[in-house]
């Protein structure tokens, strides 16, 4: 089994290369799907952030309103590091056993947008970084994704800077042009991957 960790901020085209990478067999586990499974009604990680943040973060049908809670949030580190601290274990449990369940000959790809952030790099056998300069990040969310400008100005800022996440790669996809010119590189990532793994052990 490879396991790859992918990250890369916000606004930077993680989530096609992501999708790239399971059209082409990998096994994707998704952090942001998972964080939303272990908090979902009737789970225990649904209970321990009401008993953080209190029943204003519910929705009247008792799902999380994320919006709720992302204000707050956002807004406080420390409430951010007290929602991650409920957050990240149950995730990293989770995540844990769909890789287990890929097989042993998988490529796992888990795609962890906050991967730089919580120090997660050893972890993998590699970790791959989609790279966009801020203001190509900026001008996606704002365009593409409708974003207030300041709210996506918060957003970006509340991730790791561009320097940090290049520091942990060990490669580089470069998505800060057109979309055409990134399956390509993703379609060499893929195959240098099954390279890796299908190569003897300490090659």
């Amino acid at each position: 089994m490879l396991n790859v960790g992918l990250t890369g901020g916000i606004g930077a085209g993680k989530s096609e290369v992501t999708r790239l990478l399971g059209s082409y067999g990998a096994t994707v586990v998704d952090a942001d799907r998972v964080a939303r499974e272990v908090v979902e009604p009737g789970t225990a990680g649904l209970a321990a952030v009401v008993r953080e943040f209190g029943p204003q973060v519910l929705r009247a049908d008792g799902t999380l309103d994320r919006p709720a809670l992302g204000a707050v949030v956002f807004a406080d580190e420390e409430r951010r590091k007290a929602l991650n601290a409920i957050v990240h274990p149950l995730v990293a449990e989770r995540s844990a056993e769909l890789r287990q369940a890929a097989g042993p000959d998988a490529i796992v790809v888990h795609d962890v947008p906050l991967l730089t952030e919580n120090g997660l790099a050893p972890r993998y056998d590699l970790v791959v970084v989609v790279d966009a300069a801020p203001a190509t990040q900026l001008d996606r969310l704002v365009r593409q994704r409708g974003m207030a400008e300041q709210e996506a100005r918060s957003r970006m800022a509340a991730q790791a800077t561009r320097e940090q996440r290049l520091a942990i790669a060990d490669v580089v996809i470069d998505n800060d042009g057109p979309l055409e010119a990134l399956a390509p590189q993703v379609r060499r990532l893929w195959e240098g991957l099954r390279e890796r793994a299908a190569a003897p052990a300490g090659e």
